[in-house]
Protein backbone atom coordinates (compact mmCIF):
# COMPACT_ATOMS: atom_id res chain seq x y z
CA UNK A 1 0.00 0.00 0.00
CA UNK A 2 1.43 3.68 -0.94
CA UNK A 3 0.91 7.09 -0.45
CA UNK A 4 -1.21 8.78 -2.46
CA UNK A 5 -0.97 11.80 -4.58
CA UNK A 6 -2.64 14.97 -3.32
CA UNK A 7 -1.58 16.56 -6.46
CA UNK A 8 -3.56 13.96 -8.52
CA UNK A 9 -7.43 14.19 -9.72
CA UNK A 10 -9.92 12.98 -7.21
CA UNK A 11 -11.22 10.08 -7.23
CA UNK A 12 -12.75 9.01 -3.88
CA UNK A 13 -14.71 11.28 -1.13
CA UNK A 14 -12.18 13.11 1.05
CA UNK A 15 -11.83 10.82 4.31
CA UNK A 16 -9.80 10.26 7.68
CA UNK A 17 -9.78 8.05 10.11
CA UNK A 18 -8.33 8.92 13.73
CA UNK A 19 -7.05 5.30 14.47
CA UNK A 20 -4.67 2.69 13.44
CA UNK A 21 -5.73 0.03 11.46
CA UNK A 22 -9.04 1.51 10.25
CA UNK A 23 -12.80 0.30 10.22
CA UNK A 24 -13.99 -0.79 7.17
CA UNK A 25 -17.38 0.36 8.41
CA UNK A 26 -16.39 3.58 7.87
CA UNK A 27 -15.35 4.06 4.71
CA UNK A 28 -17.54 5.32 1.57
CA UNK A 29 -17.42 3.80 -0.55
CA UNK A 30 -16.72 0.25 0.60
CA UNK A 31 -13.95 -1.15 -0.23
CA UNK A 32 -14.88 -4.56 -3.04
CA UNK A 33 -13.77 -7.76 -1.29
CA UNK A 34 -16.28 -9.88 -2.83
CA UNK A 35 -14.87 -12.86 -4.92
CA UNK A 36 -15.18 -12.34 -8.52
CA UNK A 37 -15.92 -16.16 -9.73
CA UNK A 38 -17.37 -19.00 -8.79
CA UNK A 39 -15.36 -21.28 -6.11
CA UNK A 40 -13.35 -24.42 -7.72
CA UNK A 41 -12.86 -26.49 -4.60
CA UNK A 42 -8.78 -24.80 -4.45
CA UNK A 43 -8.61 -25.39 -0.88
CA UNK A 44 -10.72 -27.90 0.33
CA UNK A 45 -10.31 -29.91 3.54
CA UNK A 46 -7.50 -27.16 3.96
CA UNK A 47 -7.64 -24.86 7.27
CA UNK A 48 -6.03 -21.37 6.72
CA UNK A 49 -5.04 -18.10 9.31
CA UNK A 50 -5.41 -14.93 8.28
CA UNK A 51 -4.11 -12.62 10.39
CA UNK A 52 -5.57 -8.25 9.88
CA UNK A 53 -8.89 -11.03 8.50
CA UNK A 54 -11.03 -8.41 9.82
CA UNK A 55 -11.27 -5.82 6.67
CA UNK A 56 -9.38 -5.33 3.17
CA UNK A 57 -7.21 -7.68 2.32
CA UNK A 58 -7.43 -9.84 4.68
CA UNK A 59 -11.01 -9.97 4.64
CA UNK A 60 -11.27 -10.57 0.81
CA UNK A 61 -9.09 -13.41 1.58
CA UNK A 62 -11.24 -14.86 4.08
CA UNK A 63 -14.17 -15.00 2.24
CA UNK A 64 -11.94 -16.04 -1.31
CA UNK A 65 -10.69 -18.98 0.29
CA UNK A 66 -14.22 -19.85 2.09
CA UNK A 67 -15.99 -20.29 -1.20
CA UNK A 68 -12.84 -22.06 -2.36
CA UNK A 69 -13.32 -24.70 0.67
CA UNK A 70 -11.28 -23.62 3.34
CA UNK A 71 -12.03 -23.41 6.80
CA UNK A 72 -10.71 -20.04 8.03
CA UNK A 73 -9.51 -18.40 11.54
CA UNK A 74 -9.62 -14.61 11.57
CA UNK A 75 -7.08 -13.16 13.45
CA UNK A 76 -7.95 -9.61 14.30
CA UNK A 77 -6.53 -6.65 16.59
CA UNK A 78 -9.46 -4.69 18.23
CA UNK A 79 -12.19 -4.13 15.13
CA UNK A 80 -14.43 -6.39 16.48
CA UNK A 81 -17.74 -4.77 14.16
CA UNK A 82 -15.47 -4.94 10.89
CA UNK A 83 -14.42 -8.79 12.07
CA UNK A 84 -18.21 -9.78 12.41
CA UNK A 85 -18.81 -8.50 9.10
CA UNK A 86 -16.56 -10.68 7.66
CA UNK A 87 -17.57 -13.58 9.29
CA UNK A 88 -21.32 -13.14 8.69
CA UNK A 89 -19.69 -13.25 5.13
CA UNK A 90 -17.58 -16.55 5.48
CA UNK A 91 -20.88 -17.90 6.84
CA UNK A 92 -22.59 -16.92 3.61
CA UNK A 93 -19.98 -19.22 1.57
CA UNK A 94 -21.20 -21.92 3.75
CA UNK A 95 -17.98 -22.11 6.37
CA UNK A 96 -18.31 -21.29 10.02
CA UNK A 97 -14.87 -19.05 11.04
CA UNK A 98 -13.15 -19.09 14.47
CA UNK A 99 -12.74 -15.25 15.24
CA UNK A 100 -9.57 -14.50 17.48
CA UNK A 101 -9.23 -11.32 19.02
CA UNK A 102 -5.38 -9.70 19.83
CA UNK A 103 -2.05 -8.28 18.97
CA UNK A 104 0.23 -10.98 16.69
CA UNK A 105 2.97 -8.38 18.09
CA UNK A 106 2.77 -10.87 21.39
CA UNK A 107 4.28 -14.52 20.51
CA UNK A 108 2.31 -15.72 23.51
CA UNK A 109 -1.21 -14.77 21.73
CA UNK A 110 0.28 -16.20 18.55
CA UNK A 111 0.97 -19.68 20.20
CA UNK A 112 -2.79 -19.32 21.61
CA UNK A 113 -3.76 -18.53 18.19
CA UNK A 114 -2.34 -21.85 16.61
CA UNK A 115 -3.17 -23.76 19.63
CA UNK A 116 -6.88 -22.60 19.23
CA UNK A 117 -7.21 -23.54 15.20
CA UNK A 118 -5.78 -26.80 16.26
CA UNK A 119 -8.25 -27.48 18.66
CA UNK A 120 -10.90 -26.19 16.54
CA UNK A 121 -9.87 -28.07 13.39
CA UNK A 122 -7.01 -30.23 14.07
CA UNK A 123 -4.82 -29.37 10.96
CA UNK A 124 -3.40 -26.43 9.90
CA UNK A 125 -2.60 -26.08 6.16
CA UNK A 126 -2.08 -21.71 5.73
CA UNK A 127 -0.44 -19.25 7.05
CA UNK A 128 -1.49 -15.79 5.52
CA UNK A 129 0.85 -13.43 7.54
CA UNK A 130 -1.16 -9.99 6.65
CA UNK A 131 -1.75 -7.47 9.06
CA UNK A 132 -0.16 -4.38 9.10
CA UNK A 133 0.01 -0.31 10.30
CA UNK A 134 1.75 2.65 8.85
CA UNK A 135 1.96 5.85 10.38
CA UNK A 136 3.38 8.54 8.00
CA UNK A 137 6.52 11.15 9.11
CA UNK A 138 7.80 13.62 6.89
CA UNK A 139 11.27 13.55 8.70
CA UNK A 140 12.83 10.53 9.89
CA UNK A 141 13.67 12.45 13.65
CA UNK A 142 9.88 12.21 13.76
CA UNK A 143 9.46 8.91 14.17
CA UNK A 144 10.06 8.12 17.83
CA UNK A 145 11.10 5.03 19.32
CA UNK A 146 7.44 3.97 20.58
CA UNK A 147 6.46 4.37 16.81
CA UNK A 148 9.57 2.64 15.60
CA UNK A 149 9.06 -0.49 17.88
CA UNK A 150 5.29 -0.70 16.91
CA UNK A 151 5.40 -0.73 13.31
CA UNK A 152 8.30 -3.71 13.19
CA UNK A 153 6.52 -5.25 16.40
CA UNK A 154 3.41 -5.80 13.84
CA UNK A 155 4.96 -5.62 10.97
CA UNK A 156 7.67 -7.98 10.92
CA UNK A 157 7.77 -9.30 14.82
CA UNK A 158 4.45 -10.56 14.29
CA UNK A 159 5.22 -12.76 11.46
CA UNK A 160 7.91 -14.25 13.22
CA UNK A 161 5.88 -15.02 16.14
CA UNK A 162 2.75 -16.34 13.97
CA UNK A 163 5.09 -18.87 11.58
CA UNK A 164 7.11 -19.94 14.64
CA UNK A 165 4.02 -21.03 16.36
CA UNK A 166 2.89 -22.20 12.90
CA UNK A 167 5.48 -24.79 11.55
CA UNK A 168 5.58 -27.04 14.15
CA UNK A 169 1.71 -27.81 13.28
CA UNK A 170 2.29 -27.62 8.91
CA UNK A 171 3.22 -30.75 6.81
CA UNK A 172 4.54 -31.17 3.57
CA UNK A 173 2.21 -29.41 0.82
CA UNK A 174 1.39 -26.72 3.55
CA UNK A 175 1.77 -22.96 2.26
CA UNK A 176 2.95 -19.57 4.31
CA UNK A 177 2.20 -16.17 2.10
CA UNK A 178 2.92 -12.96 3.30
CA UNK A 179 1.60 -9.44 2.46
CA UNK A 180 4.52 -6.92 2.05
CA UNK A 181 4.36 -4.19 0.10
CA UNK A 182 5.45 -1.86 -3.35
CA UNK A 183 7.32 0.27 -0.71
CA UNK A 184 9.98 -2.39 -0.29
CA UNK A 185 10.79 -2.19 -3.28
CA UNK A 186 10.69 1.47 -4.02
CA UNK A 187 10.79 3.26 -0.87
CA UNK A 188 8.37 6.04 0.44
CA UNK A 189 9.55 8.97 1.60
CA UNK A 190 6.87 9.23 4.34
CA UNK A 191 6.41 5.88 5.62
CA UNK A 192 10.22 5.15 6.30
CA UNK A 193 9.92 2.51 8.80
CA UNK A 194 7.06 0.87 7.11
CA UNK A 195 9.10 0.72 4.13
CA UNK A 196 11.50 -0.84 6.14
CA UNK A 197 9.39 -3.55 7.84
CA UNK A 198 8.40 -4.10 3.89
CA UNK A 199 11.98 -4.77 2.97
CA UNK A 200 12.31 -6.91 5.90
CA UNK A 201 9.32 -9.04 4.97
CA UNK A 202 10.62 -9.74 1.50
CA UNK A 203 13.80 -10.96 2.66
CA UNK A 204 11.98 -12.91 5.44
CA UNK A 205 10.56 -15.05 2.71
CA UNK A 206 12.98 -15.99 0.88
CA UNK A 207 14.99 -17.11 3.30
CA UNK A 208 12.34 -19.28 5.32
CA UNK A 209 11.50 -20.45 1.53
CA UNK A 210 14.79 -22.16 1.64
CA UNK A 211 14.70 -22.71 5.36
CA UNK A 212 11.31 -24.91 4.80
CA UNK A 213 11.42 -26.34 1.59
CA UNK A 214 12.86 -29.57 2.38
CA UNK A 215 10.25 -30.47 4.54
CA UNK A 216 8.15 -29.48 1.40
CA UNK A 217 6.75 -25.72 2.89
CA UNK A 218 6.50 -23.12 -0.03
CA UNK A 219 6.62 -19.96 1.07
CA UNK A 220 5.65 -16.40 -1.22
CA UNK A 221 4.84 -12.96 -0.59
CA UNK A 222 2.38 -10.52 -2.45
CA UNK A 223 3.62 -6.88 -2.76
CA UNK A 224 0.25 -4.69 -3.17
CA UNK A 225 0.25 -1.32 -4.47
CA UNK A 226 -2.52 1.58 -3.24
CA UNK A 227 -5.13 -0.79 -2.58
CA UNK A 228 -8.67 0.92 -0.91
CA UNK A 229 -8.29 -0.49 2.44
CA UNK A 230 -9.12 1.15 5.80
CA UNK A 231 -5.30 1.26 6.43
CA UNK A 232 -5.52 3.84 3.82
CA UNK A 233 -8.02 6.64 5.71
CA UNK A 234 -6.85 5.74 9.16
CA UNK A 235 -2.84 6.57 7.21
CA UNK A 236 -3.18 9.89 4.91
CA UNK A 237 -4.99 12.90 5.29
CA UNK A 238 -8.21 13.65 3.21
CA UNK A 239 -7.28 15.41 0.59
CA UNK A 240 -4.53 12.56 0.09
CA UNK A 241 -7.29 9.78 0.58
CA UNK A 242 -9.16 11.57 -2.34
CA UNK A 243 -6.60 11.11 -5.02
CA UNK A 244 -5.36 7.56 -3.62
CA UNK A 245 -4.25 5.51 -6.26
CA UNK A 246 -5.08 8.13 -9.23
CA UNK A 247 -1.05 8.41 -9.99
CA UNK A 248 -0.50 4.67 -11.17
CA UNK A 249 -0.81 3.91 -14.74
CA UNK A 250 -4.61 2.32 -13.98
CA UNK A 251 -5.51 5.52 -12.31
CA UNK A 252 -7.23 3.98 -9.46
CA UNK A 253 -6.97 2.09 -6.50
CA UNK A 254 -7.00 -1.75 -6.30
CA UNK A 255 -9.33 -3.48 -4.20
CA UNK A 256 -8.75 -6.27 -1.86
CA UNK A 257 -10.83 -8.37 -4.18
CA UNK A 258 -7.95 -8.12 -6.69
CA UNK A 259 -5.15 -8.68 -4.37
CA UNK A 260 -6.81 -12.25 -2.37
CA UNK A 261 -6.38 -13.78 -6.04
CA UNK A 262 -2.68 -13.53 -5.58
CA UNK A 263 -2.97 -15.12 -2.05
CA UNK A 264 -5.29 -17.41 -2.86
CA UNK A 265 -3.05 -18.62 -6.46
CA UNK A 266 0.61 -18.78 -3.64
CA UNK A 267 -1.38 -20.96 -1.06
CA UNK A 268 -3.02 -23.57 -3.36
CA UNK A 269 -1.15 -26.56 -5.72
CA UNK A 270 -1.82 -24.25 -8.64
CA UNK A 271 1.60 -22.87 -7.83
CA UNK A 272 3.38 -25.64 -6.60
CA UNK A 273 6.67 -24.72 -8.26
CA UNK A 274 6.74 -21.38 -6.76
CA UNK A 275 8.44 -20.96 -3.45
CA UNK A 276 10.63 -17.65 -2.61
CA UNK A 277 8.64 -15.60 -5.15
CA UNK A 278 6.84 -12.28 -4.94
CA UNK A 279 3.29 -11.31 -7.14
CA UNK A 280 2.79 -7.74 -7.90
CA UNK A 281 -0.59 -6.36 -8.06
CA UNK A 282 0.29 -2.62 -8.32
CA UNK A 283 -1.71 -1.00 -11.02
CA UNK A 284 1.27 -1.34 -13.50
CA UNK A 285 4.32 0.06 -11.40
CA UNK A 286 6.95 -1.21 -13.02
CA UNK A 287 9.73 -2.58 -9.35
CA UNK A 288 12.38 -5.08 -8.87
CA UNK A 289 14.30 -4.91 -12.16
Amino acid sequence: MSQGDSTAEAINPPQHQDQQPGLETQMHPKPDFMPKFAGNGRLEGKVAIITGGDSGIGRACAVLFAREGAEVALVYLNETEDAKITAEAVRAEGKDPLLIRGDIGEPVFCDNVVGKVIEEFGRLDVLINNAAEQHPQDEITDISPHQLQRTFQTNIYGYFYMTQAAVPFLRAGATIVNTTSVTAYRGSATLLDYSATKGAIVAFTRALSANLVDKGIRVNAVAPGPIWTPLIPATFDAEKVASFGADKPMKRPGQPNEVATCHLFLACDESSYLTGQVLHPNGGEIVGG
